[in-house]
């Protein structure tokens, strides 16, 4: 593994590099992924390298690449944004941008080992998250979580020549822990995900990670 920070059964979250840039392009530019996001811009690489940059400095979030743990292929990224300190919620997404690797449940891993870093590191006492109407497979990876639908904001985003609702979601930590407490905790088996902390136990000390984050407006939340 690169580099880990949260480790799970099948994947890893790591911190973005430069050099991951020119991965993401393709996958930010692609329509059938960005339908599912609030991208709407073409983008190129200095755009992504700008992003990450901005990212390791700004407060308030952090984005993680998603690797395999067999090739340390990266395929995706997930993120909390807007975090709020005083009220403790953040909201969250996630990118799966390997469509070869669509439908394998990574998607779901990584949003429980992002649930669960959330509320027992970060101390958040719910974590929101915005679905575009017609995107299925993110929601059934959400609900399989513990995200429950608290409302929708109607006709909220206009995209294909069309509005479309957006279905707001979220999940409070005490029903987090009791989804736990009744053994059904998706992607990380009940156990606590393996932090860079517990990984140097094994391997030795390890360089302290940046946060990553990014703004609102060029966030790659899934909707």
């Amino acid at each position: 593994m690169k580099n880990p920070f949260l480790v799970g059964e099948r994947i890893y979250l790591r911190p973005l590099e430069r050099e991951d840039a020119a991965i993401f392009v393709p996958w930010v530019n692609d329509p059938e992924i960005t339908r599912n996001l609030i991208l709407y811009r073409p983008m190129n690489r200095d755009v992504e390298e700008e992003f990450i940059a901005r990212a390791s400095k700004e407060q308030g979030g952090m984005v993680f690449g998603i690797a395999l743990k067999k090739d340390d292929r990266l395929i995706g990224n997930t993120a909390f944004h807007a975090v709020h300190g005083k009220d403790r919620h953040a909201g969250f997404g996630i990118l799966i941008g390997d469509k070869t690797e669509w439908d394998r449940g990574y998607g779901t891993e990584a949003t429980a080992l992002m649930v669960e870093y959330g509320f027992r590191t970060l101390n958040l006492n719910r974590i929101w998250l915005h679905v575009y109407e017609y995107n299925a497979r993110g929601r059934r990876a959400y609900e399989k979580v513990g995200f429950q639908v608290e409302g929708t904001l109607r006709k909220h985003c206009f995209r294909e020549g069309a509005y479309w609702d957006v279905i707001v979601m979220g999940i409070l930590r005490d029903e987090w822990e009791r989804k736990r407490g009744a053994g059904s905790s998706t992607g990380t088996k009940g156990r606590a995900p393996r932090t860079r902390s517990s990984l140097a136990k094994r391997s030795g000390p390890a360089k302290r990670p940046r946060p990553r984050t990014r703004s609102a407006s060029r966030s790659r939340s899934s909707r």
